[in-house]
């Protein structure tokens, strides 16, 4: 099965269920969900899984998601008209799949279409001047006009101004809550007119309560579906910044707006064009610059690949799309190690040999795989043992350290 024909696959209802089953369960984040799908082959067998591998890792319990829970958040789901859409199949957003923590699944709600078409994020000031939020219309305006999605965080100021300005030609909310939990509250109204021909996103469960560690994580998947992210106010705290940071990581164009070196509001936007920023004085210079990027550049070019998969290594991930094969869908992908199978077999040594091999600053896997002269595969599930633990953190680009003590 080639690429092409891997990006056509869906999940069927049970692996639907699996996978929601899976990322909710305690300490499953996208990246050791992803790990866990390419060591046990599928998301049954890894839940499975779980309780050994919980054990091996010097854990007494890992709470896993229940039936119950899963099948109730379905339920709201559906009430509410909310799709999940899983990380390699059609509807996905393009740019989204490209990010090393892309969500496995997104909870989605309006006009889907929407998530296919290039998309520009603009972020800025909750607490806005009067210039800045004319600036953020006359840029969405400006973008939309040349067929651009904008994204935003639903938050008060900029965030707001931007959705309003693209309610006509399409915009993306993303939020740090659930569907139902809707912050600020008071853009209720506002989400529900973004319904109408945009979407709106989210990665959490059904039910969860904003908190503050959340809105990092929504400013990731914001950048993460962009091609670009246009700071138009931002104070030096400000999270913009953090938007703005995550698209660097990303390796994604960063556009922010000058402002009075008289106005905190400014401060931050001024400092990410010293530090490098492409400048924004209108629309045609975010156009002009993401326009052959997109055309011919090989950054921007490459999020929209089709000849091999992102995010998940191996032929696992791809196995559970793959629904052509009818009833015997994950049949075919590798058999999880037996819960019986002796200390020797489990990697022990290998795990010893990794804990030594790092420290707290990252280090590439390759690199402990080569210094460890153990299989990727054995290194990989000492990596995961050590995060299930609460010991590991995954940076970028494949790099891993230990958690400070």
């Amino acid at each position: 099965m080639n690429g092409a024909e891997r990006r056509t696959s869906l999940l069927n209802d049970e692996q639907r269920f699996d996978w929601l089953r899976l990322i909710r369960s305690e300490s499953i984040g996208p990246r050791t969900f992803r790990k866990l799908i390419n060591t046990y082959g599928g998301a049954r067998a890894a839940l499975d899984a779980l309780p050994h591998v919980a054990r091996k890792s010097g854990r007494a319990a890992l709470k896993i998601a229940s039936v119950e829970s899963v099948t109730q958040e379905m339920d709201v789901a559906h009430r509410m008209g909310a799709r999940f859409i899983a990380l390699g199949e059609p509807d996905y957003p393009a740019a989204l799949r490209m990010i090393d923590d892309a969500p496995p699944l997104i909870a989605v709600r309006g006009f889907l279409p929407v998530l296919q078409r290039p998309m520009l994020a603009l972020v800025g000031s909750r607490n806005s001047s009067a210039i800045g939020l004319a600036m953020a219309e006359k840029l969405t305006r400006g973008v939309a006009q040349a067929d651009f999605v904008v994204v935003s965080g639903l938050a008060r100021g900029i965030d707001a101004r931007a959705h309003r300005t693209a309610l006509e030609t399409g915009t993306v909310a993303v939020l740090a809550g659930g569907h139902d939990r809707i912050y600020p509250s008071e853009h209720g109204a506002l989400l529900e007119q973004i319904l109408e021909r945009g979407a709106v996103v989210s990665e959490m469960p059904f039910g969860w309560e904003p908190r503050g560690r959340d809105f990092p994580r929504r400013n990731r998947i914001v950048s993460g579906m962009s091609l670009g992210t246009v700071v138009v106010e931002a104070a030096r705290r400000s999270g913009s910044l953090i938007t703005a940071r995550f698209a660097l990581e990303q390796g994604r164009e960063v556009f922010a707006v000058p402002g009075s070196p008289m106005d905190p509001r400014s401060e931050g936007a001024n400092d990410l064009l010293r530090q490098g920023a492409n400048l924004c004085a209108s629309a045609q210079d975010i156009i002009d610059a993401i326009v052959p990027l997109m055309e011919a550049g090989p950054r921007q070019r490459d999020l929209f690949r089709e000849d091999e998969p992102h995010g998940f290594e191996g032929e696992a991930f791809w196995d559970e799309l793959d629904t052509q094969k009818g009833d015997e869908g994950e049949q075919n992908a590798p058999a999880m190690p037996s819960a019986s199978y002796s200390a020797e077999q489990s990697g022990i040594g290998t795990r010893r040999a990794v804990v030594d091999l790092l420290g707290v600053a990252p280090v590439a896997v390759d690199e402990l795989v080569r210094e460890c002269g153990q299989s990727i595969s054995d290194v990989q599930i000492a990596l995961l043992d050590l995060e299930l633990a609460g010991r590991l953190v995954r940076h970028g680009s494949n790099l891993v350290s230990l958690k400070p003590l």
